[in-house]
């Protein structure tokens, strides 16, 4: 079956020759549209409806008349119940009339002619048959395009064919279909049944192709407007030259990002934003790390250089630059960078505030801080924990250097209090570690005592075996000796047990 019969070609030609113009341009533009038509004429597969015979002229020819352009789609049409009805008509010669009663959809004219004669019943049934294939035909080629998209065009494409399953179940009889709960066309050998459950459900699935249809259309104008917005704030970020005009455009970009967030994700659009938002994220990301960093470094300069005449100025620009650090992620590979950025910002900050008390908090921080990293991975020796011990003590005594009148008493405290605690926490340990130690030593002393002279009677070995096992038991977790004393303890629990 071609996509254009000589019948429609005709009609469209002749309505051609009526908008063409006479000189050269005119004749070219006449070919380039007969050109396009004769190419559908060639083509096989679905008859062209009137849309797409608009969309070959109208570009051409704005003034095409659209009564043509119905009349040239409806001559296109595929021969449907009153084409057949005709070649039944001259078959059986002058019953025309007759044949177009019985046909009616009444069941009450229809059962008795389906009883004495239902061969002429043969052009409805023609007709039936045929929409209840095309129907099915375009159902699932519009589940097909709708539910496996891979772009805008699939979702338009598998609308218009749910658009045209539906128009088919609109020609389905559903009369016919409740009064003949059988095989309809049985007398011509079809073996298929189509009931008013199946029709009900066919519409159904008509219905929600169409909202998904419908759904994915309107997503896309979010998913046009999100990406161009995207696409301007970052050309926006790259010709920025202030520091300001950066962080406007990253608003912007981040604006822009939240926008296709929302995007329904059940959509085809959705479906596509997110596909796309990991490297729109990543992009963003640094950008706005990369803003963060440089501002903050221009802050500073500009804090040094008016820091003399202006402290109070300076103090604000350092705070400035210690806001935008403090909002990067740990996560980010650029954040140990801002770390270290962010301490030395802080320093001078505490300069210009206080200058006394700000440094012997900042030294007594830098001793918290050795003394942190030297706490890691426990279990230590005794020694360890008192080097550590000590310095804990030595951030205690240059916070305790600072004197109530300064400015920075009240944060010192705060740090006195912290660090007090986790001193009697260091301590703590050693205490646990070094009774660990004199405990497995005096275990051991026992264990090589009844080696070398192990009592005669069962009863006494039992007890000073026991009395070993009890010293063992006193080993507290987290120790170095613990995994030694928890050795020995099985292997004197056994020994027990002989």
């Amino acid at each position: 079956m071609y996509r254009l019969n000589k019948k429609a070609l005709q009609i469209l030609q002749a309505e051609i020759q009526r908008c063409s113009g006479k000189d050269q341009v005119g004749k070219i533009e006449q070919e380039i549209v007969i050109k396009r038509l004769e190419q559908l004429c060639k083509e096989k597969g679905d008859r062209a409806k009137l849309d797409e015979l608009r969309d070959s002229v109208i570009d051409i020819y704005p003034q095409f008349s659209e009564k043509v352009l119905k009349q040239a789609a409806k001559a296109n049409q595929s021969p449907g119940f009153f084409t057949k009805l005709k070649w039944v008509t001259i078959l059986l010669g002058s019953s025309t009339g007759i044949l177009w009663v019985v046909n009616l959809p009444y069941p009450m004219i229809r059962w008795p002619v389906a009883n004495a004669a239902p061969i002429l019943l043969l052009p409805s049934y023609i007709n039936m048959d045929y929409h209840y294939r095309e129907a099915i035909k375009n159902l699932e080629q519009a589940d097909q395009l709708i539910n496996q998209a891979t772009s805008p065009a699939d979702i338009e494409q598998g609308s218009q064919k749910a658009a045209a399953a539906q128009t088919n179940l609109n020609n389905l009889p559903v009369w016919f279909l409740g009064y003949y709960p059988k095989a309809y066309c049985n007398f011509f050998g079809c073996t298929w049944k189509f009931t008013v459950d199946e029709f009900e459900a066919a519409r159904g699935r008509v219905a929600r192709i169409e909202a998904i249809a419908f759904q994915d259309r309107n997503a896309f104008t979010p998913l046009e407007q999100g990406e161009m917005a995207l696409k301007l704030a970052r050309q926006q970020y790259e010709k920025a030259t202030s520091i300001k005009d950066k962080e406007n455009a990253i608003a912007s970009w981040q604006a822009a990002i939240d926008q296709l967030d929302q995007i329904p994700k059940a959509t085809f659009a959705g479906e596509t934003a997110q596909s796309k938002l990991k490297a729109y994220k990543r992009d963003f990301d640094n950008a706005r790390i990369g803003t963060f960093i440089a501002a903050a470094q221009e802050f500073d300069l500009e804090a040094e250089k008016i820091q003399p005449t202006q402290p109070k100025a300076a103090t604000e620009l350092w705070e400035q630059a210690i806001k935008r650090l403090n909002q990067i992620p740990t996560e980010n590979p650029r954040y140990l960078e801002a770390q270290r950025l962010l301490a030395g910002y802080q320093v001078k900050l505490k300069t210009v505030a206080d200058p006394r008390s700000g440094t012997y908090i900042e030294a007594a921080k830098q001793f918290a801080l050795a003394a942190a990293k030297a706490s890691q991975n426990p279990p230590h020796s005794v020694v360890k924990w008192e080097q550590i011990a000590k310095l804990w003590q030595k951030s205690i005594d240059q916070l305790e250097n600072i004197r109530v009148e300064e400015p920075g008493y009240i944060a010192a405290q705060k740090l006195l209090a912290e660090y007090q605690t986790n001193l009697g926490i260091i301590e703590t340990r050693r205490k646990a570690e070094s009774e660990a130690q004199a405990s497995l030593q005096a275990a051991n002393e026992q264990i090589q005592g009844l080696i070398a002279s192990p009592p005669s009677s069962p009863q006494q070995l039992k007890g000073k075996i026991q009395g070993v096992i009890n010293r063992l038991k006193t080993i507290q977790t987290g120790t170095t000796a613990y995994a030694e004393a928890q050795k020995l303890l099985v292997s004197a629990q056994k020994k027990l047990q002989q």
